[in-house]
C-alpha cells in the first residue's frame, strides 16, 4: 500500500513524540506595556525540570479568543472582564495580572482542559501544526491504495487526545455498514520494531473476544497508523452516564455534563465482570493494554467492549497517566489496568469521575459492596502499598457471583518472536514509567523540603540556634583569655587575689576578674580614700549620728582627733599610719555602710 511505502528514518535522526499528557505549568513573570496594549510575559514549563521551559507573549485579547472557544465545556472560567477605559493604568494592570494567572491556574489543572488543543497551542509552540490536515493527507494516500473505503463525514473533536482525528467511513460494498477510521500520530512509549509493529496491527483483525471491539483493519507506517472498527450509534459507556450523543465534542460532553447517572448494582456488577474477564484475557496473552477509561468502553446490547487495544503497540500514554505517576507502587501495566478500573467503577456508581485520587471518604452509596472494592483500589493505603490483581479483583464477593451468557470462546494467536517483541516493548514501557515516577518523587521531596526551610517556625528555630552557638563561641573565647591569664600569672609567681566567701565565683573577662587583677595594694588604697571620704562628710555634718541600743557605743575621737574638729595637717599624717577600725565607721551611718559593704563584696 501506498500508505506504507514510505521509508523509515533512522531513529537517531528522528525526533522524540512529546508526551501529551505531561501537565503544564504557566506563570506570569511579568508585564511590558507597549503604546495601546499591555503584553503578558508567560513562563511555561512541562512536567518538573525546570530546564524544559520557555516563555511566550500573550495579550489579553489571546486569552479572551482561548476563552470564547472554550465555552463550549460549559464551565463558568474565571477570565478577568474587559475594561476599555483606564486600562493602562499600572495598579489595574497589575490586579488583572493576578485575575489571569488564576485562569490559568484553572485551565492548567483541569484534567479535560488541559488536554485539549486550543490550550496546548495558547501556551505550547510544540502544537502549531494543523493535525487536522496531516490527517486528511495521510487518510487521502490510504484511500488511493485501497479504494473500496469511502469517507462519509468527519467525526470532529469526539476524542481527547491532540494528534487524534475520526472519520464516519463506509465500505463500498457494505454501504449501509457505517464504520469508523481513526488517524493517530505515534506515541512516545513506542518501542516495537517497525516490522514488528506492522506484524501485531495485522494481529488485531484476527482478535475475537466477547468483550473486546472488533477491528475491521489496522496498520501503521514510520509516524502514524490507521485503524477502522465498527461504529456503534449508542456511544461508549461514558456516553451513556453523562447521557449525551456520541458524535459531540468532547469538551462538551464530558467537561460539565448537565445530566449524569450511575448505574444500577447489577449493572456494575455485570459490567465490570465483563471488562475484568477482557483485561485478563489480555494480561494472560502477555498483551499490554494500560488504556481503560469510561469512553474505551463501548455498550453494545448490555454488553461491555473494550476499544483502542493497539495504543499500547502504538505508544500512546494513557488517559490516567498524569494520576498514577504520582504512585511508585504503579509501575506496571497490570498495576495501570487495575487503577483505572478503580476510576470506572467510580464513575458507574456516582455517575462521575473523582474529584482527586486517592480517596479515603465516598459520598453515600447504596452498595457498600462496591465501596470495598473501590478502597481497594483508589485508598491513600491501597496507592502506596499495592492493590489487589484482576484475578484478585474477579473473586470478590461483588463479581464474582455474576453470571455470563455470552459462551463465545476468545481467540488471538500471537508468534513467539512477537510475544518476546511485544515483552521487551513493555518492559521499556515500565522504565520509562518508573523513571518518570522516581523524578516527580524527587521533585516532591525537594520541594517539601524548600517549603519547610522557608516556613516562619523553622525560621524562629534557626534564629535560636544561630544564638545559642553564638553564645557557645562567646563562652569558649572567655575561657581561653581565662586559661592563658592564669598561666601567665603561675609562671610569674603571683598568688591569685582574695575573693568574698559570699560571693559568687567571678566568671572570667568579668569586672570581678578585672579587679582581682590589681593585686591586694590597690584594694587597701581604695579603702583607705572611701574611709577618709566618709569621715570628712561626718565632719562637715557637726552632728553625731544616733546609736541604735544593738550597736556598740561610737567613739567620738580617732587618734585623739574630736570629729568635730578639723582635719589639721598632722592628724591627716596620724590617720594614714593607723588602721581605721571597720565596725566603728559602719555604725556611723546606714547610706553610708551600704555603699561601703557593696564596694567591698
Amino acid at each position: 500500500m501506498a500508505f506504507m511505502e514510505q521509508q523509515t528514518p533512522p531513529l537517531s535522526g528522528r525526533k522524540p513524540p512529546l508526551d501529551d499528557t505531561v501537565p503544564l505549568i504557566a506563570v506570569i513573570e511579568t508585564t511590558q506595556s507597549l503604546q495601546s496594549h499591555t503584553e503578558y510575559i508567560i513562563r511555561v514549563q512541562r512536567g518538573v525540570s525546570t530546564d524544559n521551559s520557555w516563555t511566550v507573549i500573550r495579550r489579553y485579547s489571546d486569552f479572551d479568543m482561548l476563552n470564547n472557544s472554550l465555552l463550549i465545556c460549559g464551565l463558568n472560567l474565571p477570565l478577568p472582564p474587559k475594561k476599555l477605559i483606564g486600562n493602562m493604568d499600572r495598579e489595574f494592570i497589575a490586579e488583572r495580572q493576578k485575575g489571569l494567572q488564576a485562569y490559568l491556574n484553572y485551565i492548567t489543572r483541569h484534567h479535560v482542559l488541559s488536554s485539549c488543543e486550543m490550550v496546548k497551542k495558547f501556551l505550547d509552540p510544540n502544537y502549531s501544526a494543523n493535525y487536522t490536515e496531516i490527517a486528511l493527507q495521510q487518510v487521502s494516500m490510504f484511500f488511493r491504495s485501497d479504494p473500496k473505503w469511502e469517507v462519509v463525514e468527519p467525526l470532529k473533536d469526539i476524542g481527547w487526545r491532540l494528534r487524534k482525528r475520526y472519520f464516519l467511513v463506509k465500505d463500498k460494498d457494505q454501504p449501509k455498514d457505517k464504520q469508523v477510521l481513526s488517524w493517530v500520530d505515534l506515541g512516545p512509549d513506542k518501542f516495537l520494531s517497525d516490522k514488528d509493529l506492522q506484524s501485531a496491527m495485522k494481529l488485531l483483525s484476527s482478535l475475537s473476544h466477547p468483550n473486546i471491539s472488533t477491528i475491521s483493519f489496522a496498520t501503521a507506517s514510520e509516524s502514524s497508523a490507521l485503524i477502522i472498527r465498527v461504529f456503534n450509534e449508542k456511544g461508549t459507556l461514558r456516553d451513556h452516564i453523562c447521557q449525551v450523543k456520541p458524535k459531540e465534542p468532547f469538551l462538551k460532553k464530558y467537561c460539565n455534563p448537565k445530566k449524569i447517572q450511575g448505574l444500577e448494582l447489577q449493572q456494575i456488577q455485570t459490567y465490570g465482570r465483563q471488562i475484568l474477564e477482557a483485561l485478563k484475557f489480555l494480561h494472560d496473552k502477555g498483551f499490554p493494554y494500560g488504556h481503560l477509561h469510561a469512553s474505551n468502553v463501548l455498550i453494545e446490547d448490555n454488553t461491555c467492549k473494550l476499544l483502542d487495544i493497539e495504543n499500547s503497540l502504538l505508544g500512546l500514554p494513557s488517559y490516567y497517566r498524569p494520576y498514577f505517576t504520582q504512585f511508585r507502587k504503579i509501575n506496571t501495566t497490570e498495576s495501570i489496568d487495575v487503577y483505572s478500573f478503580g476510576h470506572l467503577l467510580y464513575e458507574m456508581t456516582y455517575g462521575r469521575p473523582p474529584d482527586a485520587v486517592p480517596v479515603d471518604q465516598y459520598p453515600p452509596a447504596p452498595f457498600s459492596s462496591v465501596v470495598s472494592v473501590l478502597q481497594s483500589i483508589l485508598s491513600t493505603e491501597a496507592c502506596k502499598t499495592g492493590m489487589p490483581t484482576v484475578s484478585q479483583l474477579l473473586q470478590t464477593q461483588l463479581f464474582n457471583d455474576v453470571l455470563l451468557f455470552n459462551m463465545e470462546k476468545p481467540q488471538f494467536k500471537i508468534s513467539s518472536k512477537l510475544k518476546e517483541a511485544l515483552k521487551s516493548s513493555k518492559e521499556c514501557l515500565e522504565k520509562r514509567l518508573v523513571e518518570e515516577q522516581r523524578t516527580i518523587h524527587q521533585h516532591k521531596r525537594l520541594s517539601r523540603a524548600q517549603s519547610h526551610h522557608g516556613s516562619e517556625e523553622e525560621k524562629r528555630k534557626r534564629k535560636i540556634l544561630a544564638r545559642k552557638k553564638s553564645r557557645q563561641s562567646t563562652y569558649e573565647n572567655e575561657e581561653d583569655l581565662s586559661v592563658k591569664y592564669n598561666n601567665n600569672s603561675a609562671g610569674s609567681g603571683a598568688s591569685s587575689p582574695p575573693t568574698c566567701p559570699s560571693s559568687p565565683t567571678p566568671q572570667p573577662g568579668s569586672a570581678c576578674t578585672i579587679l582581682n587583677m590589681c593585686g591586694e595594694h590597690l584594694q587597701h588604697l581604695l579603702f583607705l580614700l572611701l574611709l577618709l571620704h566618709l569621715l570628712h562628710h561626718l565632719h562637715l555634718q557637726g552632728s553625731t549620728p544616733a546609736r541604735h541600743p544593738s550597736h556598740p557605743p561610737v567613739p567620738t575621737a580617732w587618734a585623739g582627733v574630736p570629729f568635730s574638729a578639723p582635719f589639721s595637717p598632722s592628724a591627716k599624717a596620724n590617720l594614714k599610719k593607723q588602721k581605721p577600725s571597720i565596725g566603728a565607721v559602719l555604725v556611723c551611718e546606714k547610706k553610708s555602710r551600704l555603699k561601703l559593704s557593696s564596694f567591698l563584696c
